[in-house]
């Protein structure tokens, strides 16, 4: 068993779509980056690669990489299994912590769960996701961009 932390933040920006976890949510603004800027999906890829002491998922998708420009995260998420599969790894399970004051963002989690189980071949209730926000403080609760941590567990299987 092998564990990683993983962390993004992206700022939010007028004119983009606000994705999480491959669930386009609706709001006024959209998180700024090089592909749809995911921060649960970057945060996860982070933890799956350092818990298999790679190195960070801005590495293996450089944001001047033209292939990556705009892509799906869970795209680049799927990747990132297929590296660590091809090393004999396989996911135990992912804790991951959004931080946004705004949108309100429960009632999307159960969706956002599902579309990174089937892509990262595993059950849902194996990803925990929660959300909270940061009471207003510094540059999140001045809501000009969204932040999430994750841990993750791996296995080795071969």
């Amino acid at each position: 068993m092998r564990v990683g932390i993983g962390y993004d933040v992206h700022p939010l920006v007028k004119g983009r779509r606000f994705i999480l976890g491959g669930v386009n949510i609706p709001y006024s603004m959209g998180l700024s980056g090089h592909s749809d800027a995911d921060v649960l999906a970057h945060s996860i890829g982070d933890a799956l690669l350092g818990a298999v002491g790679k190195k960070d998922i801005g590495s293996f998708f450089p944001d001047n990489d033209p292939k990556s420009k705009g892509i799906s995260s869970l795209i680049l998420l799927k990747q990132i299994l297929e590296l660590l599969k091809k090393d004999g790894f396989r996911v135990n399970n992912l804790d991951s912590t959004l931080v946004a004051e705004e949108p309100k963002l429960s009632s999307y989690i159960s969706r956002m769960k599902k579309n990174i189980a089937h892509v990262l071949e595993m059950e849902p209730e194996k990803i925990g996701i929660k959300a909270t926000t940061s009471e207003g403080l510094g540059f999140l609760g001045k809501k000009r961009g969204v932040c999430c941590w994750t841990v993750a567990s791996v296995k080795q299987v071969s």
